[in-house]
């Protein structure tokens, strides 16, 4: 299959939803319900899609069911948007084999982050990099997310890394906005770069600062919304960004509900369950939200007109 050539077409603006990963046992694969999404997101305007990232619990999941998410999010898509697949293991040969598997299946870019559970100092990141990009046959992506790996990529490190022309740009997830200003700061050596923040609430600030888009957990659950902001708030039209944002904002109520770190993803996996997409089952150690939070859920989603149907800015 034909890939999408990111390099080809410039940078990827817009909105890319990191996928869940819809699941309907313990290591089984909702296909049906991984259908309806991304169709979902797709018919809601989407730029690409990005699989087994964070919300797409990636490090929980088996490399069977790894493979076979990729496998069929690029059945489905059908090149209907690029496909954007997460990558990163703790182990470097595995990191490459994942990628060749994504090439192979027709996915169109690879996204990488620093290597989770021992700590990688800088200079040992810029050589880990530095030696596992030429053996990923795809565009890469690089993704900062400190909060879950302990380690950052530092914006020296970004600098010396931007040399090699398989990078395509940084996702980052940290929420510093005057770091995210910094990456964008770099596309003055690669202007070909796309810088994507992952903070859903900060999407105006990052293209004030020069950014390119997000890559927003809450567009799984209405990416009309979310492209309609992004839309909005490229073109001018403040009305239509005020009406988008404040559907945004209220959306972020979901991610209060429950106490542990867990429940972002099973938020969002528990408001697609009661819009009809997918079922809401996260992958171990994680429970699903019982009845008190799920009925917390869908009352934000009630409020948001999202019940039944899909709630757009029109």
């Amino acid at each position: 299959m034909n890939t999408i050539d990111l390099q080809s077409v410039g940078a990827l603006s817009g909105i890319v939803p990191p996928m869940v990963t819809p699941l309907s046992q313990r290591d089984v694969l909702d296909k049906s319900g991984l259908e309806r999404l991304l169709n979902h997101v797709i018919e809601g305007g989407v730029a690409g899609v990005f699989i087994l990232g964070t919300t797409g619990e990636a490090p929980s999941l088996s490399y069977r069911l790894r493979r076979e998410m990729i496998s069929e999010t690029v059945r489905i898509v059908d090149r209907r948007v690029p496909v954007m697949v997460g990558v990163t293991d703790t182990a470097f040969v595995e990191t490459v084999a994942l990628a060749e598997y994504a090439a192979d299946a027709g996915a169109d870019a690879a996204v990488l982050t620093t290597p989770y559970y021992f700590p990688a100092g800088q200079t040992e990141l810029t050589r880990y990099v530095q030696n596992i990009a030429p053996l990923i046959p795809l565009p890469l992506m690089l993704y900062n997310m400190p909060g879950l790996t302990k380690v950052w990529f530092e914006i020296e490190t970004l600098q010396r890394l931007s040399e090699i022309q398989s990078i395509i740009g940084v996702k980052d997830s940290s929420g510093d906005l005057d770091y995210f200003g910094d990456v964008c700061k770099l596309k003055s050596i690669r202007p070909d770069w796309s810088v994507l923040i992952g903070p859903e609430i900060l999407l105006r600030e990052a293209i004030e600062l020069g950014g390119d888009g997000g890559v927003n957990g809450g567009a799984n659950v209405m990416p009309e919304a979310f492209v309609g902001w992004f839309n909005a708030i490229k073109g001018g039209d403040e009305e239509t960004a005020k009406r988008c944002f404040e559907k945004v904002n209220e959306f972020q109520r979901i991610y209060d509900i429950g106490k542990y770190a867990s429940r972002h993803i099973k938020a969002t996996k528990s408001a697609l369950s009661l819009i009809g997409i997918c079922e809401d089952l996260p992958a171990d150690p994680f429970n699903r939200f019982l009845d008190p939070e799920r009925a917390r859920v869908a009352e934000i989603l009630h409020q948001l007109g999202l019940s039944t149907q899909e709630a757009n800015c029109g």
